[in-house]
């Protein structure tokens, strides 16, 4: 900087205005990819800055073990499978305790797991923020103390919807209670109350709430009243609601940023539906499963979203264009129409959002196989193909740097290349008690893996250490 003023100040010359504008371009240059760099240091929601699960700027190591490359591991107290977000120096996750004693989880698909009524000891609903750079607690928060007011699955959580941040708040939600914010440094803000309502099956609440443009959007679908709303973020207040003719589920809206418009994409088991930012329905698609909990994401020019119910025959993953208006469904028999790119009626994953890398569709089955399409046409690549061991997946897969990242309940992160061929490299395991539902976080040379027990950061070279 201080040699670009120097130029600026001398006498003007053609050659000098020339090496002057050359000059200013390349600062210009240089503070856009410094700017583009320093956001990708940010893991602000969800699978990410956006909500793909995809990160090339990452770069941790790809083998790791509950010793082998991790710079610190951080116990957790309580239960959440709400995944770590981070902003800067900075990670922000939720946890509920409960003070009396919690049913052990049972691994896997199953039925049974329905918990119709609620636990009737007292739980604590708390906020943390970690430093990313010794996974010392720096603040937490009881936002709550009480006895819940609705059930949840045995394997659900009352901490399962992940934070959002914008760079000057952090908002955290726990479905069924509040949405609460604060700033970074822990001074309580505002809150906004979720009034309980009862879920399919009473396996409770899961969606995570979203930014765009100073505004926070939630969706609360359940079997009295759904809606989407809409906050605004800095104060709390409500600036408009909107009612769903839907029932439960339990996937996380989408803000869809397209050449044509700006969407608010919200998945449900009777129709997928697009809102502008007033609340108005734009589009909406029949044909889900009877069950949706996977998060829709843009990737390439097309907006994926699945809907996969493993009891069900009609397992849609579809590749929408943007534009659309209407109800954009396929008629029987068809795969494709004006909107619809492409979709494969039987392809879709239950629990676990799908991924796009590098051309490629990913699909995660939550019985531990793997398929891969072609992520414009649809044409299968390969697959199903297994992993060995896999058993039971609920987390979303992510990927860096030409690596695929499965990881499983029993701890366990498959590594695979990403390419036309299924080819394993790596399998790493974390502790005996590392269940692993919630979705990891990537920022620089660091990977986030939060599990029942505890936090831990991946970085090459480390040895394991705790707090």
């Amino acid at each position: 900087m201080f040699q670009l003023e120097q130029v600026v100040s001398r006498p003007s010359s053609a050659a000098n205005r020339d090496t002057i504008s050359q000059i200013a371009v390349f600062g210009l240059l240089l503070c856009v990819v410094t700017s583009t760099l320093n956001a990708q240091e940010h893991w602000p929601q969800f699978r990410g800055p956006r909500a793909t699960g995809v990160s090339d700027t990452a770069n941790f190591p790809e083998k790791w073990s509950a010793t082998e490359n991790v710079a610190w591991k951080c116990d957790i107290p309580g239960r959440g499978w709400s995944s770590p977000v981070v902003w800067g120096d900075k990670i922000f996750l939720t946890s509920v305790i409960n003070t009396g004693e919690s049913e052990e989880i049972k691994k896997g698909l199953y039925f049974g797991g329905d918990r119709p009524k609620p636990s009737e000891s007292i739980h604590q609903w708390r906020v943390y923020c970690l430093s990313l750079d010794s996974g010392k607690i720096l603040w937490e928060h009881e936002v709550h103390n009480g006895v819940p007011q609705a059930p949840i699955h045995l394997k659900s959580s009352y901490a399962s919807e992940t934070a959002v941040i914008d760079g000057q708040r952090v908002y955290f939600c726990f479905g069924n209670l509040g949405i609460f914010c604060f700033d970074l440094s822990g001074q309580s803000l505002w809150q906004h109350r979720l009034q309980p309502q009862d879920t399919r099956y009473g396996w409770g609440a899961a969606a995570s709430p979203v930014l765009h443009d100073g505004r926070l959007y939630y969706c609360f679908d359940n079997e009295v009243q759904s809606y989407l709303v809409a906050l605004d973020a800095a104060t709390g207040t409500e600036v408009w609601q909107t009612l769903r003719d839907e029932k439960s589920n339990w996937a996380t809206p989408y803000v869809w940023v397209n050449a044509q418009r700006t969407e608010i994409v919200v998945p449900g088991t009777g129709q997928v539906r697009s809102y502008d930012l007033d609340g108005k329905m734009l589009w909406s698609l029949t044909g889900m499963s009877s069950i949706t909990i996977a998060t829709p994401y843009e990737a390439e020019g097309l907006l994926y979203v699945s809907s996969g119910y493993v009891m069900d025959s009609k397992r849609p993953l579809y590749a929408i264009r943007p534009g659309a208006t209407g109800d954009i469904s396929l008629q029987e028999g068809q795969t494709a129409n004006e909107f619809i790119a492409w979709c494969q009626t039987k392809a879709a994953p239950y629990n676990p959002s799908t991924l796009v890398y590098k051309g490629r569709l990913y699909v995660l089955y939550d019985r531990g196989t793997v398929s891969v399409f072609d992520a414009k046409s649809g044409v299968e690549v390969y697959g199903p193909e297994r992993l060995p061991n896999g058993r039971a997946f609920t987390t979303s897969p992510w990927a860096s740097r030409d690596r695929i990242y499965f990881l499983n309940e029993d701890g366990v992160t498959f590594v695979l290349n990403a390419g036309d061929d299924f080819e394993l490299l790596h399998t790493n395991e974390l502790a005996e008690d590392d269940m692993g539902m919630a979705s990891p976080a990537m920022v620089g040379d660091r990977l986030l893996i939060r599990t029942a027990a505890r936090l831990y950061c991946i970085k090459a070279g480390s040895t394991g250490s705790s707090d």
